[in-house]
């Protein structure tokens, strides 16, 4: 008896660890956290900046198999420093912008616990004077990247049944001009997502 009932368990075990990296899934949710954001300067502009806390809120989707997965998102980041220049003069800075990062990855683990590693670009369509939410947000549907930012994004997650906690670098890729030289913004975020839907 109770050989059968250890056989049992193994075979559950294999099948659950098999349909969680395996088979075809999707999952799609909500997430919210917070970023710590700096810039990088070119030469010519001798900026120097200090970390401050900005915000990101959106929805992510995530296609997976054979242990695997696909992870667009798609949410609104505020991306704040504290910026001194040459000169002495200083100024707080803040960028708000829709961001789609397309990610790629893998996951271990099973039983609704797993580990999850990604990189991956992400385009950043900004919110200022001349573009609103709704422009920014249009452009980000359509993949509209013209004169967009880009960045580059690595991470590790960590899923507990329907809740993911997310760490990620993004290095700047395009520089944007500020005074009188370029910079690129780099930043950390940490998330909490929280998954709305499984099939």
């Amino acid at each position: 008896m109770k050989k059968i009932i250890l056989t049992l368990a193994i075979f559950t075990a294999a099948f659950s660890f098999t349909s969680a990296q395996v088979l075809p899934s999707f999952q799609f949710g909500a997430k919210a956290g917070l970023n710590l954001s700096s810039i990088s300067s070119s030469a010519s502009a001798t900026l120097s900046s200090s970390n401050q806390a900005g915000y990101l809120a959106g929805f992510w989707a995530r296609f997976g198999a054979l242990g695997f997965n696909f992870q667009p998102e798609m949410y609104i980041t505020s991306k704040n420093v504290d910026v001194k220049s040459s000169d002495g003069s200083e100024g707080k800075q803040k960028f708000t912008s829709i961001d789609v990062p397309l990610l790629f990855g893998g996951k271990v683990g099973a039983f609704g616990i797993g580990g999850r590693f990604y990189t991956g670009p992400v385009a950043s369509f900004a919110i200022n004077r001349d573009q609103t939410f709704t422009g920014a947000a249009g452009n980000a549907l359509r993949l509209n990247y013209k004169d967009q930012n880009f960045a580059w994004q690595f991470g590790a997650g960590l899923d507990v049944k329907t809740i993911s906690v997310d760490l990620r670098y993004e290095a700047g890729l395009t520089k944007q001009d500020y005074g009188s030289g370029q910079t690129r913004i780099n930043l950390f975020n940490l998330s909490l997502a929280y998954r709305l839907a499984k099939l």
